[in-house]
């Protein structure tokens, strides 16, 4: 059969991913037909959701764009692209507006106004919360009740993307496989314009705060098709996961060492104040490290909310109260045990400040892109940000399609299914391929990195990929953003935010700028390792 033969008509932009980026932009394109595809019901498989802190944006009194821009600047540790940062900076305000019109129920005091978090390296209280640290969960609720009611988008539910179609030099729309059809041909979905939104890589690692479907996919198609990809190396953990085993593990937000929470070790020291003049409020990077550091040593790391908090923590936040009690830790009398875990990925596909993608037809938006912004160590609460101005701008440049309104059509035969989403990832989290792959990334190309087990790493992940059986194009989708990931950090010879060589310990100015890096070169220097 011709594989093109299976074919399926998006009839203008097809958005891959349903997380906030994607559905942000569907809704700032109606009344265009979108069709938006999720590998599971929205809502459920998205980072967005699981956001705690909120947005940041320069809506506080006494603040301003330019002093937010200038704290993601520094935060980004020297490569941060400034004009990216000033203009998204300065769109954070309409942005915020937006998500408060679509239903949002951000924290408002007395007058009106927003209560503003504080997070690491922020110099002013800036980010707009929801009940705490239920933001990302709040913001994702309204804009899937908004996007359910609009007649323009179409939801496909149960279905995930593998492959970017390419026609004429240009992407023509996605090859996908509907839930459970492993070993039948793909659906080709044509659309006049493709929307990759369809997240980061933290499921890569051993130890991640990430959804379970979040594993490098979307990087991993779009370099697998020739688009350039930016920044692969600077991965960002987050210091503070609760280290209960589970997977993936539960996240204590920063809003918390925000409020006067402190790391402590196993007896007791509180050794941030050794480490940085912030203390606990030093950029992500330099505290996990220095967690990452205790635990090297033999030490357990905890985060000591009592006096700060006290029995506060029950319903300012909420969300981190109910993981300790699930695993049976009490926040009010007990410190929570915490640890560095793959969190939120820097780089990713390069895109323009329009969002547009190195390959024709193609637009990236969300944790999926690299727009400049993060630099080499994201700034808290950036994220959200990043994944509504970036929405807003690909459906404004999108916009010469011919609008159209009405109800599209369901495509027949595609849905989610509980059970056959539930054996469909019991599989993929089974296989000893992936358990192989998960453990190489934290234990070589995690927290700390060096020369050799960067090496070693590359050439157990050409291993993987030529011995694994029956392999499916998600999984070389992994393997394939595994290998970005591992030869960035092994061409830079320097250590700069996330990215942090044990050989190469210091900044060295010389690699004062972005990475950018195709498929073709990230496996030259595989086969070099």
């Amino acid at each position: 059969m011709n594989i093109f033969d299976n074919t399926l008509n998006a009839e203008g932009v097809v958005i891959v991913g349903a997380g906030l980026a994607g559905l942000f932009c569907a809704l700032k394109l109606a009344p265009r037909p979108v069709t938006v595809l999720s590998p599971t019901p929205l809502g459920l498989g998205a980072s967005s959701a699981w956001a705690q802190g909120g947005v940041a944006a320069a809506v506080g009194k006494g603040d301003s764009p330019a002093a937010h821009a200038l704290d993601t600047q520094m935060a980004g540790a020297g490569i941060v692209d400034h004009g990216i940062s000033q203009s998204v900076t300065e769109e954070a305000a309409a942005r915020i507006a937006d998500l408060a019109a679509l239903g949002t129920p951000f924290d408002r005091d007395d007058f009106g106004n927003y209560v503003l978090s504080k997070e690491a390296a922020h110099s002013m209280n800036r980010v707009v919360r929801v009940s705490g640290d239920r933001a990302g969960h709040a913001i994702m609720q309204a804009i899937i009740a908004k996007v359910r009611q609009t007649p323009s988008i179409r939801i496909v539910e149960g279905i995930t993307a593998v492959d970017l179609a390419r026609a004429d030099g240009r992407v023509v729309g996605v090859f996908c496989r509907k839930l459970g059809d492993r070993y039948v041909e793909p659906v080709f979905i044509r659309a006049r314009a493709t929307v990759l939104a369809a997240g980061g890589l933290g499921g890569l690692y051993a130890v991640t705060t990430n959804p379970p479907s979040v594993r490098g996919h979307a990087m991993g198609m779009a370099a697998r098709a020739g688009a350039i990809i930016a920044d692969p190396e600077f991965v960002q953990f987050h210091p503070t996961a609760i280290a209960t085993g589970k997977d993936p593990a539960p996240l204590a937000t920063e809003a918390l060492r925000g409020e006067g929470a402190i790391l402590v070790n196993d007896l007791g020291k509180r050794f941030m104040l050794d480490v940085h003049e912030d203390a606990e409020l030093a950029p992500r990077d330099i505290v996990a490290r220095a967690n990452f550091q205790q635990i090297k040593l033999g030490r357990k790391v905890f985060l000591d909310t009592r006096q700060a908090l006290g029995a506060r923590i029950l319903e300012a936040y909420p969300t981190v109260a109910q993981y300790c009690i699930e695993a049976g830790i009490d926040p009010v009398r007990e410190p929570i045990p915490v640890t560095p875990a793959a969190h939120y990925h820097m780089g990713g596909v390069k895109v323009d400040a329009d969002g547009r993608a190195s390959l024709p037809g193609l637009w990236v938006c969300g944790e999926a892109s690299c727009t400049g912004l993060h630099g080499a160590n994201r700034l808290a609460s950036n994220s959200l940000l990043e994944a509504v101005v970036y929405g807003a701008r690909i459906a404004d440049d999108i916009g010469g399609l011919e609008p159209a309104t009405g109800h599209l059509p369901p495509f027949e035969g595609i849905g989610w299914d509980p059970q056959k989403g539930a054996e469909a990832e019991a599989i993929l989290r089974n296989l000893d391929a992936v358990k192989r792959l998960r453990a190489i990334m934290s234990d070589h190309v995690g927290v700390e990195r060096d020369a050799a087990g960067l090496k070693h790493a590359l050439r157990e992940l050409a291993t993987l990929e030529a011995t694994a059986l029956g392999v499916t194009r998600a999984y070389l989708n992994m393997i394939t953003s595994a290998t970005l990931v591992a030869a960035g950090a092994l061409r830079r010879t320097e250590s700069r935010g996330g990215h942090f060589r044990t050989d190469f310990p210091k900044t060295d100015d010389t690699w004062g700028r972005h990475t950018e890096m195709t498929l073709g070169e990230a496996l030259e220097i595989r086969a070099e390792a």
